[in-house]
């Protein structure tokens, strides 16, 4: 019965999450100072248009009844037409989210291939020059803006180094090489066997997840130091060295592992976070991703677009959310005897 109502519970927090989640996208819609109808018809665009067209995408009813028909439509997939593209929104943010997720999977990878070693090292180390040295490079990746490190790559490994490609996602000579089976271009490519097409996709994707990877490797290094020094302070980690075993073995075995428990939620809020965060990056380096449509339909007052992206952004939130809690059995067996 406890598993029972523990699933239970978990639904009921994702379902409500979720309604919150299209409450505040719907009256975001209806606040922001962009106008649909004008976006549609034009500013040159006659009364009687202006009216008929208003009446047909139903502005005219009272707020609750446009919320319970937004409320419904997405809940059937119909994030409405993009201006931009004239197609389903739904359907364009599956054209550009693969993008975004490629470029977010690499970036949350060398965040936490690196950020984690590093914090532990830092706990380890408190007081030390490399802990030092370790807050000093997390606090620059925390501090500094996206798009002046962008910048910065592009001029500096581009420019003139010419050791990574440019900006875009691949070469226009390689476009359309390789077909689409998963939409990341670099399993695509391997999965399609064509090594030129990974190279080089590889050689566009490398600069811009290094940006956004050093963000979350400061991120993810700096939480779990904090984290690293409240597990050393425990009494189990004094009985484990006072029975012998290695030090190293405690750190890295008893007390990260212990520490994983809370990394589990900071890794699952820095995925989301690379996700919604990848506008600046994307725009920087032109990256055909999610971050990019969203702004070019925000500069383009193409509302339907900008709220499914934000959408988007938001049910993978609450994913990434539902994903820690089913992990923290698995990390912590505290949890099951708990759940």
């Amino acid at each position: 019965m406890s598993a029972v109502r523990r699933v239970l519970r978990t639904l009921f927090s994702v379902v409500l999450t979720f309604l919150g989640l299209t409450m505040v996208t719907f009256f975001i819609g209806r606040v922001i100072p962009i106008d649909p109808v004008l976006a549609i018809v034009g500013p040159k665009a006659s009364v009687e248009t202006y009216a008929r067209v208003r009446a047909e995408i139903g502005l005219d009813l009272p707020l609750p009844v446009q919320y319970w028909r937004y409320l419904t439509r997405v809940l059937h997939g119909d994030f409405g037409t993009s201006v931009i593209t004239s197609q389903p929104v739904l359907q364009d943010m599956l054209n550009v989210f693969p993008a975004t997720l490629e470029l977010a999977l690499l970036a949350l990878f060398i965040g936490v291939a690196l950020g984690v070693p590093l914090g532990v090292v830092s706990a380890t180390q408190r007081g030390r020059w490399p802990d030092h040295l370790i807050r000093l490079v997390s606090l620059f990746g925390y501090s500094m803006p996206v798009f002046w490190l962008g910048l910065v790559g592009l001029l500096l490994f581009y420019a003139k180094l010419g050791w990574v490609a440019g900006p875009g996602r691949i070469d226009v000579g390689y476009e359309d090489l390789v077909p689409t089976v998963t939409g990341l271009l670099t399993v695509d490519a391997l999965l399609d066997g064509n090594r030129d097409v990974f190279i080089n996709a590889v050689q566009h994707l490398v600069l811009p997840a290094s940006i956004l990877g050093y963000l979350s490797l400061a991120y993810i290094a700096r939480m779990t130091r904090s984290f690293m020094l409240g597990q050393l302070r425990q009494e189990y980690i004094l009985a484990a060295l006072a029975k012998g075993l290695r030090p190293a073995r405690v750190v890295w075995v008893h007390a990260l592992g212990n520490a994983w428990v809370q990394l589990i939620t900071v890794i699952a809020l820095t995925f989301g976070s690379l996700l919604e965060g990848a506008v600046l990056t994307e725009t920087v380096f032109s990256w055909p991703g999610l971050g990019l449509y969203m702004k070019n339909s925000l500069f383009n007052a193409d509302l339907n677009a900008v709220l499914g992206g934000t959408m988007l952004v938001g049910f993978v939130y609450i994913l990434l959310n539902l994903v820690s809690d089913l992990l923290y059995p698995l990390v912590d067996p505290r949890a099951r005897s708990r759940a």
